[in-house]
């Protein structure tokens, strides 16, 4: 079972990456958050990993911290969602997010994230609001922490920006025409920011 890999980067698109370790290369499935902080190809990188068996394949499925993984371990274990619909939530809700939207039950912000219905919003909490307490993944007081959290996803933001080869004093003027709302991700932020970028 192949739980972590460190290598280079041969190839890197949103979805998948190929690491090359020592001369062998793996694919490794990846969600948005993963590829925004990756360096540029050719670059090193160490990625946590999930090994996921069938019958007809290994797939790899990589994320930059143990708590990505942990979630993402998590969203499987819920009947109904695999590693495809798991990666695809990670890619749009930042693991703590996504941890207080299951502890607040916050079916509108789950139910938002493309791929999740109503029924499959409603399992997750059932299934996961207990387990995410346990684990301590959510915030205890989130909207304490709002403004330190936006402070932070600018930071990862600009990291990533540059990672991507934008000059950071680019990457602020893009970010100052931003509207950074209470709901923002990562994710989200880079999205607006490369379109005003690439104008």
């Amino acid at each position: 079972m192949i739980a972590l890999l460190t290598g280079k980067i041969a190839y890197k698109s949103p979805d998948y990456i190929i690491l090359d370790v020592n001369g062998v290369g793996y694919q490794v499935h990846i969600p948005f958050s993963t590829y925004y902080a990756l360096p540029a190809e050719g670059g090193a990188v160490s990625l946590q990993i999930h090994t996921s068996v069938k019958e007809d394949a290994i797939n790899l499925y990589g994320f930059r911290t143990q708590l990505e993984k942990e979630m993402f371990q998590l969203l499987i274990g819920v009947s109904g969602v695999g590693p495809k619909l798991a990666t695809g939530i990670l890619s749009n809700s930042e693991p703590v997010e996504l941890a207080n939207s299951l502890v607040d039950g916050n079916l509108a912000r789950l139910s938002a994230i493309p791929g999740i219905g109503k029924k499959t919003a409603e399992r997750l909490v059932l299934e996961l609001k207990e387990k995410v307490k346990k684990m301590g993944m959510a915030q205890a007081q989130p909207g304490a922490a709002s403004v330190p959290a936006k402070q932070e996803i600018r930071d990862d933001v600009i990291s990533a920006l540059i990672n991507l080869g934008y000059k950071e004093s680019a990457v602020q003027k893009a970010l100052a025409e931003l509207k950074v709302t209470e709901d923002a991700t990562v994710e989200s932020l880079l999205k607006q920011a490369l379109k005003v970028l690439m104008k």
